[in-house]
């Protein structure tokens, strides 16, 4: 229940953030702001939903934010304001540096004596 309402209330603080508003076109901000009302709603009428449902709904609505926000962060470079997971983490973000050497073999120890 949380995670969906953190990330429905950081969706509308981010359609809302000034920087956003530029880069989105009105009518993509309005599809999503009226799923982010629709689900603010549905969770003040459901406080004992079971978890699935949350879940269910929060798929719902990143199915309707994910691809308005890909196009925001294709045409920004995603470089700019909210990339603080509010589009549940960009794909790639923070994968481990790949290593140069395939052959590392850790360090290399000495005995002492």
């Amino acid at each position: 229940k949380n995670a969906l309402e953190n990330y429905a209330y950081s969706l509308r603080n981010s359609l809302n953030d000034e920087k956003m508003k530029e880069k989105i076109p009105e009518a993509d901000k309005k599809v999503v702001d009226d799923k982010v009302t629709e689900v603010i709603q549905w969770l003040d009428a459901n406080q004992s939903a079971e978890k699935e449902e949350y879940e269910s709904k929060q798929k719902e609505l990143e199915s309707v934010a994910n691809p308005v926000l890909q196009k925001v962060y294709a045409s920004a470079g995603g470089a700019d304001g909210m990339a603080g997971g509010v589009a549940g983490g960009m794909p790639g973000a923070g994968a481990a540096p790949s290593s140069s050497s395939s052959t590392d073999q850790g360090p290399k120890i000495e005995e002492v004596d």
